[in-house]
């Protein structure tokens, strides 16, 4: 039996490799709740509050009981952290040397094949600048052990040509591959499967669980744990894995790749040609029908028009697959196309054949495409299924997973029944280091004026931070109006805006400049972490309480009526109040943050659901006094306490 005190004590191994390390009991507490879980093979769901360390809390354990062990995480940013930093730092310092892997989705890795496809000269380059990124892959691709796509240098991320030079689960050839014998994505299967600790991402994890990758052996039958970091993002990941989806980019990267294989073979013959322009055709008659609008439709009331041309593209992806079928008995390629084409048409049939009972049909419309969906109203007996049917501990774990004590909204969804649980608070001084400011006088979110009295109550406390503030937004709407009232008021701060840059470049400019203030919407929200000076204000426009339009939302309403819950209660409350904490969190980080996080929703004291929000939150000191939030940003010592 571990002595986890010992373990995480200030002359432990683990507190000499890592810099500013201090004793918490919290941490302590959570390791060897993990540790008995991971012994016992039972499931756990543990809130640990920012600052306990868990990310050390789970790994400690789980490298020392020399188990084989899946951790899974919300991002791909993420994961490198835990590979490249975390994990060598604890094997370290325990002096355990441990085989580890880091696998990624396939679209993360060089497809061998697609790279010479567009070495050939078939596949269309848009720019020069892609040209250029072309030949800087082609370079990497001789160098690279790993084949990931994050090592190359000068292409950006968001590059209109990695789905060129990757592959999807759709368009991988498998074993019919003439590259397969050096495939990335193969290779890192094999490494993940003989390591003893692989670091993966929630879709890949539901992947491995729900056996969609094709062609590739699983990896949970060998695993004894899996440790689901971030776990509150796992719900409506999952809900989007087991829906069903067709969109006009699936169906365009087809047409594509059809093209480019029959050129690369024998020649496009004439009917394939045909039988491609009837679908681009299709395509372009459905997304006419839907109308000149963007955004989510119900699929009850998409117009007259769109039956037909839904029927339209139903028969031309079917003459399509058959003419592929034909071609593919002697090309890898075509035939891997014609087996895309099925696909593509099974799931276009089952959208039309989905009755009320299967779940939510929708359609999302953009200037130019359509993506197409069936969202389950539940998935929790699914999810319930699979990890039954895995024989291993299964352990979750985030920031934000209770509302309070009540774990209820996030295992109902995964279906988690008699699990252990326990919520760990945070053991920063919360009440030193922070205060809530509650404005009064704004008027209702949605109503006329709220956001231009929201920036004219947060000038100030901007001016008293000197900047060095995020200003959190539930619509981009919000966010455009606040920038330009921002911009319109003269004062000399540096305003960083979503979508001015990548997320990643933002925050970087955001910690490196003086004065600065970010404007950000849902993606700012959790998984930022800026310590020190560089922030001391948050502002928040309203609860996060979300569009009621949402598809996704609509189907779990749906879902808590048929089993006879209050909807809001249920549903709506919980996932709001999680996603506040998440936008709160964002603003002490260390022990030595200071600062004031602005509400300004007056629901919050106006309605008798605040209590359950404010409950919910770090138990900052509480003002709606102006003067204590100016001091507190200057920090002087003024009196706000709780309630005043």
């Amino acid at each position: 039996m571990n002595d986890w005190a010992q373990e995480f004590s200030a002359g432990s191994p683990l507190a000499q490799a890592v810099e500013g390390f201090a004793p918490r009991p919290e941490q302590q507490v959570m390791a060897a709740r993990v540790a008995d879980a991971l012994e016992h093979q039972r499931s756990l769901v543990i809130e640990a509050g920012t600052g306990i360390g868990k990310t050390f809390a789970y790994l400690v354990p789980a490298l020392l009981s020399g188990r084989r062990i899946i951790v899974s995480t919300g991002t791909r940013n993420l994961q490198d952290q835990l590979y490249e930093r975390d994990l060598p730092t604890v094997c370290a310092a325990l002096g355990r040397p441990v085989a580890t892997a880091l696998l990624k989705g396939r679209s993360n890795y060089l497809c061998l094949h697609r790279l010479a496809l567009a070495d050939s000269g078939e596949t269309r380059l848009s720019s020069r600048a892609q040209v250029a990124e072309l030949a800087r892959v082609r370079d990497w691709a001789g160098v690279t052990a790993t084949g990931d796509i994050a090592e190359v240098e000068g292409v950006d991320e968001g590059s209109r040509l990695w789905p060129l030079v990757t592959s999807t689960l759709d368009n991988c050839l498998g074993t019919r591959c003439d590259h397969y014998h050096r495939c990335h994505v193969v290779r890192a299967r094999r490494q993940a499967q003989e390591a003893q600790v692989v670091v993966v991402n929630h879709h890949l994890l539901l992947a491995d669980l729900a056996l969609k990758e094709d062609g590739f052996a699983e990896l949970l039958p060998g695993a004894d744990a899996v440790i689901v970091d971030e776990a509150h993002q796992l719900p409506d990941t999952a809900v989007q894995f087991f829906g069903v989806a067709l969109s006009s980019r699936g169906l365009e990267a087809l047409l594509r790749d059809a093209r480019l294989e029959a050129a690369r073979g024998a020649g496009l013959q004439a009917g394939l040609e045909q039988r491609c322009d009837r679908l681009v055709l299709a395509l372009r008659e459905l997304r006419l029908a839907l109308g000149p609008g963007t955004g989510r439709q119900d699929w009850t009331s998409l117009p007259a028009a769109a039956a037909p041309a839904l029927e339209q593209l139903a028969e031309a992806l079917g003459a399509l697959a058959e003419d592929l079928e034909r071609l593919g008995d002697h090309d890898a390629g075509l035939e891997r196309c014609a087996e895309r084409a099925a696909a593509q048409l099974g799931r276009l049939e089952q959208l039309l054949a989905a009755d009320a009972e299967a779940g939510l049909r929708w359609v999302d419309t953009s200037r130019t495409g359509l993506v197409l969906h069936l969202t389950p109203w539940d998935v929790s007996a699914r999810l319930e299924g699979v990890m039954q049917a895995r024989a291993c501990a299964w352990i979750f774990t985030s920031a934000t997973l209770a509302v309070g004590e009540d774990f209820s909204h996030f295992t109902r969804r995964l279906g988690l029944h008699e699990v252990d649980s326990c919520v760990l608070a945070s053991p920063f001084d919360y009440p030193r280091q922070g205060l809530l400011y509650l404005p009064e006088g704004l008027p209702l979110p949605g109503g006329e004026g709220h956001t231009a009295a929201l920036v004219a109550a947060a000038r100030p406390l901007l001016a008293a931070a000197g900047g060095r503030a995020f200003l959190l937004f539930t619509s981009h709407r919000a966010l455009e109006e606040a920038h330009g009232l921002l911009a319109d008021c003269g004062d000399d701060y540096t305003l960083l805006v979503q979508g001015t840059a990548s997320r990643r470049e933002l925050i970087r400019r955001f910690r490196g400049e003086p004065r600065a203030v970010l404007l950000g919407a849902a993606s700012f929200w959790e998984g930022v972490d800026v310590r020190g000076d560089a922030l001391k204000l948050v502002v928040i426009d309203r609860l996060p309480f979300a569009s009621p339009g949402d598809p996704m939302l609509r189907a779990r309403l749906e879902a808590a009526r048929r089993e006879g819950q209050d909807p809001f209660r249920s549903v709506q409350l919980p996932q709001a109040v999680i996603a506040l904490k998440q936008g709160v969190g964002r603003l002490i980080r260390d022990h030595g943050d200071r600062g004031v996080v602005m509400l300004g929703d007056p629901r919050l004291t106006g309605r008798g659901y605040g209590r359950v929000f404010l409950h919910a939150l770090p138990p900052f000191r509480r003002s709606r006094r102006l003067e204590v939030a100016l001091a507190m940003l200057e920090d002087a010592e003024v009196g706000g306490t709780v309630g005043t």
